[in-house]
Parts: C-alpha cells; sequence; structure tokens
C-alpha cells in the first residue's frame, strides 16, 4: 500500500508553486527564439569588422 504522503506528493509534482503562478511565463518558444537573436546580435557587435570587409 501507498503510504498518504507519497501519494500527495506525486499528484503535486507538476504543479506551479503558489507564489510563482501569480507571474505570466512566456512560451518556452519566445525564449528560444530570443537566445538566439540575442546570441546573433552579440557575434555581429564583436565580428563587425569582419563582416564589414567581406563587402569591400
Amino acid at each position: 500500500m501507498i503510504p498518504m504522503e507519497e501519494n500527495s506528493q506525486e499528484t503535486n509534482q507538476n504543479k506551479t508553486p503558489s507564489k510563482m503562478s501569480r507571474i505570466a511565463w512566456p512560451k518556452a518558444k519566445y525564449g528560444a527564439i530570443l537566445a538566439v537573436v540575442i546570441i546573433i546580435l552579440v557575434n555581429l557587435i564583436f565580428y563587425k569588422d569582419f563582416f564589414l570587409s567581406l563587402f569591400k
């Protein structure tokens, strides 16, 4: 027989904590897109001389 504590822990495992439930979390795909855009922008800033030399 499963003790009561283990049963309640399994059902609450995927629920958002109460203090975090009031925050509007963005979808994961938007975070991934934002990360890619930030990486591209940072690389453009660091390697702008290289990219500008390609067009000369």
